[in-house]
């Protein structure tokens, strides 16, 4: 080692790190301001402008103005809590109340108040109904930054798990069971109680929602589930019986039911003796009577395919979260909901809802109203002009009801574009005769219509999904459906403002409505 690199060792050993060391007990000269620490184009301020130009009126109306009582916390700080949680994807009230002790931009909101995680889901719970009414006025806040355009509306529906798991669905005899041991096993404590030794009834008996209450739940919606099947069941076979009077064939894929696939058959039948009887000429009669012969051949097998068949499976209900459904997903089964959004153009969502049915074509014209009502509400003055569903809107009745005009897929968009590709582009009206069905195939392969269709898939799927990957919401937080409606409208309100925040781009509230 030369003397040279001796000497700089020697100087480097003497020498300190000269780091940049934080002084933690170091007093401020004067009183810090958390606004000096959030940069001005901060989410948490657009939030609190937003919340400061909603209607509050109806969480208020929920408290005291006597000044009895313990004072409550403020709504308007507890609503902007909850929307910045939601924003960012919080909705544990444990979370939440950890996150107003140690984030910055949560003290932004709540500053020395800090509420616990009870009042915040106590806050929450209470005020299911306000919830509705802030989506709709963050929605109007939308339309005033021109955000809300109706020329074109894409409704689609996802499904949503919820508070409770799949295994503890109950059949009716296994539900009906469990209560009268409960039962039986009050009756006998009841008997047991003597007066002054301080006997009590069990659990489930003495506190509200308890075991014993959510059974019965589970009884009576698997007693609404059978209802609403006869009912449906009804309507099926009183359509099949009209029809076929008529001579008109069932219509659609065959069922897999065999029940169902029994009545088909027979209808069947029985359309096809009505054209016979009635045919115009011997060659119309003949070719009747041949396909006749063939439908008596699959009555015979669809009644032999019933006959067979086992006996159905009881219907179950969940005996945690009764309203809730088994519902089918692309990875599997969930207990949960069906959660409807119907956005527009620029990804905002119009209207939200939540449904127990498992499919969604019974949810297009609900939405459709959604849509109108919202609109009307917001203070929009605006008519919708097309109204895009996939092939789970698709049916006659959807196709054909009043309302704004609709493009719905006939069967899967793969599908689809296959036929287009084999069968080419179309354009003018539909032909003359046809059915509803092939009109609506017919407006789908002109150029118009695919250019249309193809604008539902870039538009509400990506809402979906900026739910669920983004900020990681895939469960409801609350058992029952209307929580599930409640947060529902919360989670699409948020979505909203974070568009809406997006659009501004580092300006103000007011300086983006007023820019429009």
């Amino acid at each position: 080692m030369s003397a040279v690199q001796i000497r700089r060792g020697a100087i480097v050993a003497r020498m300190a790190y000269d780091y940049r060391r934080p002084l933690r007990n170091q007093l401020f000269l004067l009183p810090p301001s958390i606004a000096d620490w959030l940069p001005e184009d901060h989410l948490v301020w657009f939030v609190l402008d937003v919340v400061a130009m909603v209607d509050l009126s109806s969480f208020h109306a929920h408290h005291r103005n006597d000044g009895a009582g313990r004072r409550a916390y403020d709504p308007e700080m507890m609503v902007a809590l909850l929307v910045y949680a939601y924003c960012r994807g919080l909705r544990s009230s444990r979370k939440i109340e950890a996150a107003c002790r140690a984030d910055l931009a949560f003290r932004a909101i709540c500053a020395d108040v800090v509420p616990d995680h009870i009042a915040i889901a106590r806050f929450r719970a209470d005020h299911e109904e306000a919830f509705r009414v802030v989506f709709i006025d963050i929605l109007a806040l939308c339309a005033k930054a021109g955000l809300v355009s109706l020329g074109t509306i894409a409704i689609d529906g996802t499904k949503i798990a919820t508070d409770a798991a799949l295994d503890v669905n109950r059949s009716e005899s296994v539900i009906a069971a469990e209560v009268e041991a409960i039962l039986t096993e009050a009756g006998v404590a009841d008997s047991a109680v003597q007066p002054g030794l301080g006997g009590e009834l069990p659990d489930d008996l003495a506190r509200p929602g308890s075991r014993l209450g959510r059974l019965r739940a589970a009884l009576g919606e698997i007693e609404a589930d059978k209802a609403a099947r006869a009912a449906k069941e009804q309507e099926r076979a009183t359509r099949l019986d009209e029809d076929a009077s008529k001579g008109t064939r069932p219509r659609g894929r065959a069922p897999t039911d065999p029940a169902e696939g029994l009545a088909r058959a027979e209808a069947d039948v029985t359309a096809l003796s009505v054209r016979a009887d009635n045919a115009a000429n011997p060659l119309a009669k003949l070719e009747a009577i041949s396909e006749l012969q063939r439908a008596q051949e699959r009555l015979a097998s669809a009644v032999e395919a019933a006959e067979a068949a086992p006996e159905p499976e009881d219907l179950q209900a969940n005996t945690t979260d009764p309203e809730s459904r088994i519902m089918k997903t692309a990875l599997g089964w969930v207990q949960g909901f069906n959660a409807q959004a119907a956005v527009n153009a620029n990804q905002v969502v119009v209207a939200a809802a939540v449904t127990q049915d498992h499919n969604d074509v019974a949810q297009l014209v609900p939405m459709m109203d959604a849509v109108v009502a919202n609109a009307t509400a917001a203070g929009i003055d605006a008519d919708v002009g097309t109204v895009l569903g996939d092939a789970g809107y698709w049916s006659e009745t959807n196709a054909t009801a009043d309302g704004p005009d609709r493009l719905i897929a006939t069967t899967k968009d793969w599908k689809q574009r296959k036929a287009a590709r084999e069968m080419g582009t179309t354009s003018g009206p539909p032909p003359d005769g046809a059915s509803t069905l092939e009109a609506m195939e017919h407006r789908l392969r002109t150029e118009e219509g695919a250019a249309a269709y193809g604008q539902r898939s870039c538009t509400v799927e990506p809402v979906f999904g900026q739910i669920k990957e983004n900020r990681g919401i895939r469960r409801f937080m609350r058992r029952g459906l209307a929580a599930a409606e409640s947060e529902w409208a919360l989670v699409c309100a948020t979505g909203n403002v974070l568009k809406l925040f997006g659009y501004a781009r580092g300006r103000t509230l007011s300086a983006t409505l007023g820019a429009t």
